[in-house]
């Protein structure tokens, strides 16, 4: 394993939030582990993300995963298509957050967050506030997240 700091990113502006994208693209998470926080304003992801910025030069060699959370405060409402959290157990693979601006009432917007299999989360925000964070539990994985077609 390498010596890799821990991420701490976080951002209130949009296209920072493209940066914390690219580093979870391609994480998993339960769908237990989706947690809004109504009085709190706040939705957090606890997610195994996939350590792009430590990823393998060369094909066959193992990448690592890392425990993670990521966090959007200042949730007004959350909406989900597609997911479902009765099985809790359920692995859901994360391709990417955008943030989208409210041009009638700025600085808020909608944070959606897009996962594989066509499922979406758009939290409503009064304005981006995100945040990811790194534990120190890291392991190798010899899967890389990959989205070529598989040939039959």
């Amino acid at each position: 394993m390498t010596d890799t700091k821990p991420l701490r990113l976080f951002t209130e502006e949009a296209e920072d939030l493209k940066i914390i994208a690219a580093a979870v693209q391609d994480a998993v998470v339960k769908a237990g582990n989706l947690k809004y926080e109504q009085k709190k304003r706040r939705f957090g992801l606890e997610l195994n993300r996939y350590r792009w910025e430590t990823a393998p030069a060369r094909k066959g060699q193992p990448g690592e995963r890392v425990r993670a959370l990521l966090a959007f405060d200042g949730v007004l409402s959350v909406k989900t298509r597609g997911i479902t959290k009765t099985d809790p157990e359920l692995i859901l693979s994360l391709l990417n957050a955008d943030f989208v601006a409210d041009v009638a009432e700025p600085p808020g917007g909608k944070v959606v967050l897009l996962f594989a299999g066509d499922g979406e989360i758009v939290l409503t925000v009064e304005a981006l506030d995100a945040s990811l964070i790194d534990s120190d539990y890291v392991w190798p994985t010899r899967r890389v997240p990959s989205h070529e077609r598989r040939k039959k």
